[in-house]
């Protein structure tokens, strides 16, 4: 039912699912594909032993994790060298069933548990470089180079995939069997986020074209 890659841990007490336990996944490449379909992500923490969630952009490089924000963030300050709980969620489809207790939703999520670490100030250009391009391709090769204040101001955490499973669910409604009986109209209504055309900023230059990693970006 699961596979462990060897870059991966054995399921632990809170990585380890406890209901609809074949839906779970532990292996790097299940990881790896819910958080690459997205780059958002909600981080966890605990201060003055009060709980925390705050939603940030997140991208992943090899068998790390990374966020950034401003040096001043309470956020990041508090996360770096802790312990956090960084999930991501994917909806796909609503399912309807022939019974209230029966509808469900089609999802992909991940958990992952770790210590967040400060990348160092003489990496931090390169993490942030990445992340742009990570998202479109060639991007930070045409714009300004970020200047010192900037890279000053901006704090990029990280964390290695080690403790952390996912969670899966498709396909259509499970229905008790003498409900596939009742006439009533059961199935999936998929959900998915798209992208629109891009608006062009009214203070661009005149003649300034739209670069393709723009214009042909999809998610």
């Amino acid at each position: 039912m699961f596979s462990l890659e060897p870059n991966m841990t054995a399921p632990t007490d809170r990585t380890r699912l406890r209901r609809a336990h074949e839906r779970g996944a532990y292996d790097a490449d299940s990881l790896h594909k819910v958080l690459d379909a997205t780059c958002m992500c909600t981080v966890a923490y605990v201060i003055d032993a009060k709980p925390y969630a705050t939603p940030t952009l997140h991208w992943r490089e090899g068998d790390h994790v990374y966020w950034h924000g401003s040096s001043a963030s309470r956020m990041l300050k508090t996360c770096a060298g802790a312990e956090v709980c960084l999930t991501v969620s994917i909806l796909d489809g609503f399912v309807m069933a022939r019974s209230g207790f029966h509808h469900s939703v089609n999802y992909r999520a991940a958990m992952l548990f770790g210590q967040a670490f400060t990348v160092p100030d003489d990496e931090k250009e390169a993490k942030l470089d990445a992340f742009v391009n990570g998202l479109w391709p060639g991007r930070m090769e045409g714009l300004r180079p970020n200047n010192a204040q900037e890279l000053k101001g901006t704090t990029v955490l990280g964390m290695k995939i080690g403790e952390a499973s996912a969670k899966m669910r498709s396909g259509g409604p499970v229905d008790d069997d003498e409900d596939y009986a009742l006439p009533i109209w059961a199935g999936v209504i998929p959900v998915e986020m798209r992208v629109l055309p891009p608006v062009p900023d009214e203070r661009n230059l005149p003649g300034v074209e739209m670069p393709g990693h723009v214009r042909d970006f999809s998610i």
